[in-house]
């Protein structure tokens, strides 16, 4: 791996904090910088983590350029962002527009002074609300499942592609990211950066301070351990809303893959996840969680849908498959166990998640 000096923004959540261990892990030659404002509840749970793994940990914001004063910076990994796809709803929007778009913009504007390559982690909320919430679906006891004839462009049985069409409204926060995405690439044609976006999906693993917003999976495990209540939310109330997940060690895997042949990938956008084999509705989720805890707790069903929520979302991995080799190994139920051995592990430092 050539890369000595890794900025990652983002650095002490949970998917930056993750990537940079990795990272440290497998390259310890190379000088990993992980740049973080700990706004999100837990991250500061990450310092010592990083800090045993040697890699440097730098108190920052992304939103201040004078933060992102380095020395040299040969490969930034962007993965900072207000994440939750409710931000801005019921409240201003500033911090998140602040953060996801002016944030991006100063992290661009740090690779091109450097000269730096860059991994932009964007997200499948860019795809419009409406018209993923068109798309032909067959209701079956647990679960809605894509049907395989799809009018939409970019639509079929194995989720969403690349060329799904971008017109419609996403929300707030796919906005951000998307708005990140065209001016990252427009650093790419005038600045001869080279660049990687991912649109990832939905990402958990141990170490994430799940909410119902943002990091579903461990939050619904979390509530089966603390003997929590649950809702299903919207689409009739019964869970059998779907979404495919994908572990932060495949993740790993494949900006590993990425980042030792970014001239083969320079350009490419990519549908992160798991996949069509990696997908689960709430209530199959339910299931494993009161398999792996042992404990059955309170779902109460709520009709009344959200604004932003979608009754299927799949990413199609069919592209980043066939152009990197990747695909993802780890199913729903070792996911869960990594993340039943964390919780119980440190459920004294977890007060958040209870």
């Amino acid at each position: 791996m050539k890369y000595k000096n890794i900025l990652i923004t983002g650095g002490a959540g949970f998917v930056g904090s993750n990537l940079a261990i990795k990272l440290k892990n497998k390259y310890p030659k190379s000088n990993i910088l992980a740049l973080d404002n700990l706004k999100r509840r837990g991250s500061e749970l990450n310092i010592s983590r990083l800090k045993l793994a040697r890699v440097n940990f730098i108190y920052g914001d992304v939103r201040n350029k004078e933060d992102l004063n380095f020395k040299k910076i040969d490969l930034l990994l962007e993965c900072s962002a207000e994440s939750s796809v409710m931000a801005g709803i019921n409240s201003s929007p500033e911090y998140l527009i602040n953060t996801n778009l002016l944030g991006a913009i100063n992290c661009f504007e740090l690779a091109r002074k450097h000269k730096a390559d860059v991994i932009f982690l964007s997200t499948s909320r860019v795809y419009p609300i409406k018209k993923l919430n068109r798309l032909k679906f067959i209701e079956k006891e647990k679960v809605f499942d894509l049907a395989k004839d799809q009018k939409i462009k970019g639509a079929s049985d194995k989720g969403v592609a690349e060329n799904f069409p971008l017109n419609g409204i996403r929300s707030l926060y796919g906005t951000t990211k998307l708005c990140a995405e065209l001016l990252l690439q427009e650093y790419i044609e005038n600045y001869g950066i080279k660049a990687i976006i991912n649109r990832c999906g939905l990402i958990t693993g141990p170490w994430q301070m799940g909410k119902i917003d943002q990091g579903v999976v461990v939050f619904w495990l979390a509530q089966h351990i603390f003997k929590g209540t649950l809702s299903y939310i919207g689409f009739n109330g019964n869970g059998k809303q779907v979404r495919d997940f994908i572990h932060i060690d495949d993740l790993f895997k494949l900006i590993d893959v990425q980042i030792n042949n970014m001239s083969k990938f320079n350009k490419k956008v990519y549908n992160v996840g798991g996949g069509i084999n990696h997908r689960f509705s709430l209530k199959e989720l339910t299931y494993f969680c009161q398999k792996i805890s042992n404990n059955k707790i309170k779902i109460v069903s709520e009709n009344k849908q959200r604004k932003g929520d979608i009754r299927i979302y799949i990413s199609d991995i069919t592209k980043v498959t066939k152009e990197t080799g990747w695909k993802p190994k780890i199913d729903i139920e070792e996911t869960l166990n990594d993340i039943y051995k964390w919780i119980i592990k440190n459920k004294e430092k977890l007060w958040i998640l209870k």
